[in-house]
């Protein structure tokens, strides 16, 4: 049974290749455009930065040098349900300078199509074991983010060399640049 985590709340994570999923549902755009959300994973080392370019994982480099994250494709609707994107990992094989594994959710042209997490609900991460599919933990966010363009959903981080999953619900109104900067 999966553990429904709350913001800021940690847990550990005990399986060492599980899938990340993520999902959204969207409402109906006032601006006509229509809504594409991405999944982004900053693959950083203990100064909090991308180790190299080919550690910043999404719909253009699907797959860290190290063979460890694998971002599964862009789902350009989000139509459905259940994951929108999934993000495959396989810690024995992540580099060993990594010490995070961070998750941010952007729109793609939020500006120019004028949209923001605001417009977004039923917003989710969760992992599940990539051997036996059990959902293992899951985070809703519940926030209102009505400026935001870009959202951490969580982190996968390793203290004393175990990994754990925080839940972190953050919010950057400069998009996925913000994040760039941030971790570059």
């Amino acid at each position: 049974m999966a553990i429904n985590l709350q913001k800021g709340q940690r847990e550990a994570i005990n399986a060492p290749k599980f899938t990340i999923g993520l999902g959204w549902d969207t409402n109906t755009s006032s601006t006509g455009a229509d809504f594409d959300l991405d999944a982004s994973v900053f693959i950083v080392g203990d100064n909090k930065k991308i180790l190299a370019d080919e550690y910043f994982v999404f719909y253009n480099n699907l797959k860290s040098p190290d063979g460890a994250v694998e971002h599964t494709g862009d789902n350009l609707t989000g139509e459905g349900d259940g994951d929108d994107e999934q993000i495959r990992v396989d810690l024995s094989k992540i580099d060993s300078r990594v010490s995070e594994i961070n998750v941010v959710v952007t729109i793609h042209e939020a500006d120019a199509r004028r949209q923001n997490f605001g417009q977004v609900r039923n917003s989710f991460i969760r992992i599940f074991d990539g051997v036996t599919n059990e959902e293992l933990l899951k985070y809703e966010l519940d926030e209102d983010f009505s400026i935001e363009t870009a959202v951490e959903f969580g982190r996968i981080y390793k203290k004393d060399d175990k990994w754990k999953f925080e839940a972190i619900g953050a919010g950057m109104k400069g998009g996925l640049a913000d994040y760039l900067k941030k971790y570059n």
